[in-house]
C-alpha cells in the first residue's frame, strides 16, 4: 500500500465459537470479533455453567491454533436455578418470583488451544424492580421470555423489569465480554484488536 502509516493489523483468524446461542454471535460481532460457529456435541448434565462452558468447548474438537470460545449461562435467586420457561404460566411464576429481589446471573467462559486452556466464571448481580400484575401480563404478552434463563431479556422490553445492575451487562446478555476481551488481549495480544 502507498502512502504512509496504514497501523491496521492483518485480519484475525476466527475463533471458533461452540454455541448456536443467537445472543452470543450478536455480541461478539458487535465487538467485531470474527468467529466462525460449530454447534457442540455436548449434553448438559449438572447445573455447573463451568463445566458446561468447558464440555461445550472440547466437543467441538481442535483448530490448529485457532481458540475455541464455550460458554453456559444460568439465572440463580434464593438457591433456585431459573432455566427456560416452558410456557406463559412458567414465564409469568418466575418473573414474579423474581419481583423486587436480586438474583445472579452466573457464566462459565471457556476459551481452549491445543496449548493451553482458560476456564473462568463471572457473576453479574441483577435487582429486579417489584412487579405486579400489568407488569407481568404486559412483559408476557410480549413473548421475549421464551427461550430465555429466568424467562427474560435484559437487551429488550426486560429492561424494563430491572432496577439495578452490579457487574457486566453483556454477562447477563449471554457472554461476559469483559472476561473474553481480556482473555484474549492476553494471549493473543493485538491479534483480536486488543492488548
Amino acid at each position: 500500500m502507498a502512502g504512509g502509516g496504514n497501523l491496521a493489523a492483518p485480519p484475525a483468524t476466527p475463533l471458533i465459537l461452540a454455541s448456536t446461542s443467537p445472543r452470543r454471535r450478536q455480541i461478539l460481532e458487535l465487538l467485531r470479533i470474527p468467529f466462525e460457529v460449530v454447534e457442540p456435541s455436548y449434553e448438559e448434565t449438572e447445573g455447573d455453567p463451568v463445566a458446561h462452558a468447558l464440555g461445550k468447548a472440547r466437543s467441538v474438537g481442535v483448530f490448529d491454533e485457532r481458540p475455541v470460545l464455550g460458554c453456559d449461562t444460568e439465572v440463580i435467586c434464593g438457591g433456585r436455578v431459573y432455566g427456560k420457561a416452558g410456557n406463559e404460566e412458567e414465564a409469568e411464576e418466575m418473573l414474579e418470583s423474581l419481583g423486587g429481589k436480586t438474583h445472579e446471573v452466573i457464566s462459565g467462559l471457556a476459551l481452549l488451544t491445543p496449548a493451553w486452556e482458560e476456564v473462568h466464571k463471572e457473576v453479574t448481580q441483577v435487582r429486579f424492580r417489584p412487579l405486579d400484575a400489568r407488569d407481568l401480563a404486559h412483559y408476557i404478552a410480549s413473548g421475549e421470555w421464551e427461550g430465555r434463563a429466568g424467562a427474560y431479556a435484559i437487551q429488550g422490553l426486560g429492561a424494563s423489569l430491572v432496577e439495578r445492575i452490579e457487574g457486566d451487562f453483556w454477562n447477563v446478555v449471554g457472554l461476559p465480554a469483559a472476561l473474553l476481551v481480556r482473555l484474549l488481549a492476553e494471549r493473543f495480544p493485538g491479534v483480536y484488536g486488543f492488548g
